[in-house]
């Protein structure tokens, strides 16, 4: 076989159905193997790598298998970065494959001569030069192994393009795979039995006890068994950014959202009114914790279960610490706890937290519902909450981390038939386009919605192209408002009346998408807004919509640090107007 030959059936074997990339020079060896697997392999042709890249993580976060991306020498390595740091750092398990010069070009000055496997080193949980066409198959076996077990990350393999080229007697590899690393997490982690059985006594005693769902919840595929687990105790819960979805936002007992960007008043209330924190699949970082000062921890105690042991205890004194995979954890706890414990002491504080989100809500309709332009933020997540209630299919909601983040993540109403992904681990624009790709790919029972500011439209307004011509059924949402409203906000937080190299041009959204063929259409009131939604779910194909916005840098978005700035009190229940000049 040849080397290339190789590559394609590990990646079969595997289960490797789409693969994300751009061509190049140095790649052809490997696109002739796939065409050679046309009915094994799709080969999603990107735009730009970092557009590719970002389709993997979402395939990835979405099919909860590895996303495989591929790339050429040179630039394109290099345009790969951000997506593969993106996912590593977010425990995504994504492989690239960048397909290199030959290595007998090594040292001698050849075009688009760069060490990959160096490069990626820091950035990734394994980085490696392939050196020899039979280590193809070991190696991919390496790559699949690193990036599902443990902790899931980034895998980054350097293969030079004479391997490819390389005949390989068959007798002298192995193509056996590993099944287990097929998906994510392989080799699920159990904790001693002892640490269980202490953790089911904190939870049983405890009077205020609440438990938070973090990005592990999700990834570990746990959010029934946590929810199971809530309902057997009678104990709240709270979502982290990144762990929203993993239970359903409308249970009695999911109270909301906590920490700095987008949080709920009342959801950070209940961390601070508890006695005992429980922290699942959390790093419990700066996010959550609003800057490591919250919650105040001098009277409760802390639990954190997590797959990561350096991870336990590095931001706070816990009061116990288990290390192991989050549904495993779980489900054993669930085999040890005598049924419902304790449980009917905890009504009246789980109605008193229910009563703040009520409140909340009920003060909150007077930003969903404001009719004047521009746009309020609040009224478009309100539009599309309406018509996502009625929408007969269910669908995964991609967003940018920059201006839809806030009010998306406090009033998007996430349930078991929407789901928000954002990517969280470097804040960087220009995921949503590219990742509804990935996100459709991996599960196209499922309509993607891609929200996403101006700023990131002109990083990967090329990918437009793609969706129009995959013909993903992708509904768009510009927030278009002509700025980097995050960063004006900031300058405007540090009381810069006139920020600096923040404002441009606001793009005409629907001209530009409808010059890649995609349906548009330009929203500036609630009424053009509702029917441009309308019109965009009725479609079959891709939709977009330049919902002209209110920006996040003209009045301070649900952002806890930004409020306390401006001297308002962040846990406040009232649908409160604070600017930052008045």
């Amino acid at each position: 076989m040849l080397g290339s030959d190789l590559l394609v059936e590990m990646l079969v074997g595997y289960g490797v159905r789409h693969v994300f990339g751009v061509p190049g020079d140095t790649n052809v060896p490997f696109y002739e193997a796939l065409q050679r697997r046309t009915a094994d392999i799709e080969h999603v042709m990107a735009r730009d790598e970092r557009g590719a890249g970002f389709m993997a993580d979402a395939y990835s976060r979405l099919g909860r298998r590895p996303g495989v991306f591929e790339c050429p020498s040179g630039a394109g390595s290099m345009y790969s970065l951000p997506p593969v740091a993106e996912a590593n750092a977010s425990a995504i398990p994504v492989i690239l494959l960048t397909i290199d010069i030959p290595l007998p070009g090594e040292g001698r000055g050849v075009i688009t001569e760069l060490d990959c496997a160096r490069l990626y080193e820091p950035i990734t949980k394994m980085s490696e030069l392939v050196k020899s066409p039979e280590k193809i198959p070991e190696v991919i076996r390496r790559a699949f192994r690193t990036a599902t077990s443990g902790t899931p990350g980034a895998v980054h393999l350097q293969i030079p393009e004479d391997l490819l080229l390389a005949d390989v007697d068959e007798d002298k590899v192995s193509l056996h795979v590993e099944g287990e690393c097929s998906n994510f997490p392989a080799y699920r982690t159990r904790p001693m039995k002892a640490k269980v059985d202490r953790l089911a006594e904190l939870l049983t005693t405890a009077e205020r006890p609440v438990i938070v769902t973090g990005g592990g919840v999700r990834r570990s595929g746990a959010g029934p068994a946590v929810t199971e687990l809530a309902e057997t105790l009678n104990i709240p819960m709270v979502t982290t950014i990144t762990g929203q979805g993993s239970v359903p936002a409308d249970h009695h007992l999911a109270i909301g959202v906590i920490g700095d960007n987008g949080f709920h008043p009342h959801a950070n209330r209940a961390m601070e009114e508890a006695e005992l924190v429980v922290f699942l699949g959390s790093k419990i970082g700066s996010v959550v914790t609003v800057g490591f000062t919250f919650p105040e921890v001098t009277s409760k105690r802390i639990v954190h279960v997590d797959i990561d042991p350096i991870a336990l205890g590095n931001n706070y004194e816990n009061e116990l610490s288990i290390a192991g995979d989050v549904g495993a954890v779980v489900d054993d706890l669930l085999d040890r706890l005598p049924e419902r414990t304790g449980a009917e002491r905890r009504n009246d504080w789980v109605a008193h937290l229910n009563e703040m989100r009520t409140t909340f809500w009920l003060n909150a309709s007077v930003l969903l519902e404001h009719d004047e332009a521009p746009l309020r933020p609040e009224r478009v997540a309100h539009e599309l909450n309406e018509r996502l209630e009625a929408y007969e299919k269910p669908v995964h909601v991609l967003s940018d981390a920059g201006t839809p983040t806030p009010h998306m993540t406090r009033f998007l109403q996430t349930n078991r038939t929407v789901s928000l992904t954002i990517p969280r681990a470097y804040g960087g624009l220009g995921y949503a386009i590219p990742a509804v790709v990935g996100a459709w790919k991996a599960d196209p029972d499922r309509r993607p919605i891609g929200l996403f500011g101006d700023g990131s439209l002109g990083m990967t307004a090329g990918e437009l192209e793609t969706l129009a011509r995959l013909n993903v059924p992708a509904i768009l949402m510009l927030f278009n408002n002509g700025c980097f409203g995050w960063i004006k906000g900031l300058h405007k937080l540090r009381g810069h009346r006139e920020p600096m190299s923040v404002d441009f041009t606001a793009p005409d959204g629907r001209a530009i998408g409808e010059a890649f063929g995609i349906p548009s259409w330009t929203a500036e009131t609630p009424a053009e807004l509702a029917k441009a939604l309308d019109q965009a779910f009725a479609s079959e194909g891709p939709a977009l919509i330049d919902v002209r916005v209110e920006s996040i840098a003209d009045r301070v978005p649900p952002v806890y640090s930004w409020l306390s700035k401006r001297d308002h009190d962040p846990l406040s229940l009232e649908a409160e107007e604070i600017r930052y000049f008045v």
